[in-house]
């Protein structure tokens, strides 16, 4: 399975097991869960992109210097990166349900806090707040799609999650456009978050544990009752009987995170996802109308109005993202978005040293955010949600995420501080984007030598492959 420290890319099928097909009122049970766990998601997209239009507005109001308003993006994140601590316990001790309610209630303060700040520290705490619950709702909604979507699902379902972000995303454009006047408009960018809010907390109420959690905690009539509803009682026979036998193989212990086989699997998602935000991308949806303004592009909403071809773009490449996830190979589209971003950096980096007209800008933006979302974006929640087995899953997540969020902040702390002393060395931020095009190379030399390819294989089979990896190390 394995030469040297490069692993093998390749999952073997199990010749011998046929799926059945899900049932008609399973497909719809499944897509209605999803639909609420995504929601997520969405206040994910939302909040990362409501404070890029506030953020010129915040900045006037309270005089922020480049540190400081890397603090008022980087506040939120901060928290997130807390929630996998928190997380990890909840979701093994509460279930994946109601680390997601956890995860509303931290949205729903947050939400009330920075619509009523009086200056910039107690905007950043309860930003920090919000993070927590970004941190909770981030690490435990893959999970929980993952471990109720029919293998040949799962890509797509997984990435129902990335969607619903996306639309956060672009209503958090509209929203911004919207309330983009001077006074109280940036408060009332805040307080629109409490609509979605309310409809998570609604709809947790209605939709059921995690089968594998209940597994995990012997409650096999209740996890049989899940499975049958979503793929008939012959296959959950079937899938239960698998779930049974891997959870006889585990301990669940935080020691079997380093076991050598699936110390690998560690490694390769803690890369992923620190690759995920590290690579630029992230910084042009989180400071899009600052980015324009200093290319310039006036401030205000005419910048909010310029940023929405970025958005819309995004969330256009994301439904297209759902065909080529069914279509294609996870390393194949991975390597192939990972690269096309690399490229955009580049424009963008010749862009600024030529000093091309700014709405150009555009141009090398929509290059890296379309590529992003076509293929990075979605395929690293998939494969983390997927690679690890089923009593250490929310662990491995745990750690995957706290260096998700501690690379997130780090970025989106030091970009406005990194790109200003650019600009006053160079006179010019095109350094900035050379750094982002070499790390998305490496981002792709790393996926090709090591990612391995688990389109169309059960949980179960790909935790098998871990545990061979195990025993031939």
């Amino acid at each position: 399975m394995a030469h040297g420290n490069i692993v093998v890319n390749t999952i073997e099928q199990d010749p011998g097991r046929k799926r059945a097909p899900v049932p008609k009122a399973g497909r719809l049970y499944i897509y209605a869960i999803v639909l609420v766990a995504s929601i997520g998601g969405f206040l994910f997209g939302f909040d990362l992109v409501v404070i890029a239009g506030a953020l010129p507005f915040l900045e006037a109001d309270f005089n922020l210097s480049a540190a400081m308003k890397g603090f008022a993006v980087s506040s939120a994140i901060l928290g997130a990166v807390t929630g996998p601590l928190f997380g990890m316990w909840f979701t093994e001790r509460l279930g994946r349900r109601k680390t997601m309610m956890l995860a509303a209630f931290f949205f729903m303060i947050s939400t009330i806090g920075t619509a009523a700040a009086s200056g910039i520290w107690d905007f950043a705490v309860w930003r920090f707040f919000g993070g927590v619950g970004i941190g909770l709702a981030m690490m435990s909604s893959p999970i929980y799609i993952a471990e109720l979507s029919p293998p040949h699902l799962r890509g797509v379902l997984v990435n129902v999650n990335q969607l619903s972000n996306v639309i956060g995303i672009n209503l958090a454009v509209i929203t911004s456009y919207v309330f983009s006047f001077e006074g109280w408009g940036w408060r009332w960018m805040f307080a629109a978050q409490a609509v979605p809010v309310a409809l998570l907390i609604a709809g947790l109420l209605l939709i059921p544990e995690s089968p594998r959690w209940l597994a995990a905690r012997n409650r096999i009539g209740e996890a049989l009752k899940v499975l049958s509803r979503i793929n008939g009682p012959e296959q959950s026979e079937l899938e239960m009987k698998e779930i049974e036998k891997e959870l006889k193989q585990e301990t669940g212990a935080f020691r079997e995170l380093f076991q050598p086989g699936i110390k690998t699997a560690l490694f390769i998602g803690i890369v992923i996802m620190i690759f995920s935000q590290i690579n630029g991308v992230n910084m042009m949806l989180m400071y899009a109308p600052s980015i324009l303004a200093e290319s310039g592009i006036s401030v205000g909403s005419n910048a909010i109005l310029s940023s929405i071809p970025i958005y819309l773009l995004i969330l256009l490449t994301t439904i297209l993202a759902f065909g080529l996830i069914r279509r294609f190979s996870r390393r194949g589209l991975l390597i192939t978005s990972v690269l096309l971003m690399a490229l955009g950096h580049i424009i963008m980096a010749i862009n600024l040293q030529m000093h091309w007209p700014p709405m150009f800008t555009l141009v090398p933006m929509l290059i890296g955010t379309g590529s992003f979302t076509l293929g990075l974006a979605p395929l690293s929640w998939v494969i983390v949600s997927e690679i690890y087995p089923n009593r250490i899953r929310s662990k491995a997540l745990a750690v995957v995420c706290f260096f998700l969020y501690a690379a997130s902040f780090v970025t989106a702390q030091f970009f406005p501080m990194l790109t200003e002393w650019f600009i006053e060395t160079f006179d010019s931020a095109a350094g900035v984007y050379w750094i982002f095009a070499a790390i998305c190379a490496a981002c792709a030399l790393f996926s090709w030598k090591m990612v391995p390819e688990t389109k169309g294989l059960s949980l179960e089979k790909i935790s098998e492959f871990w545990r061979d990896r195990q025993r031939k190390v």
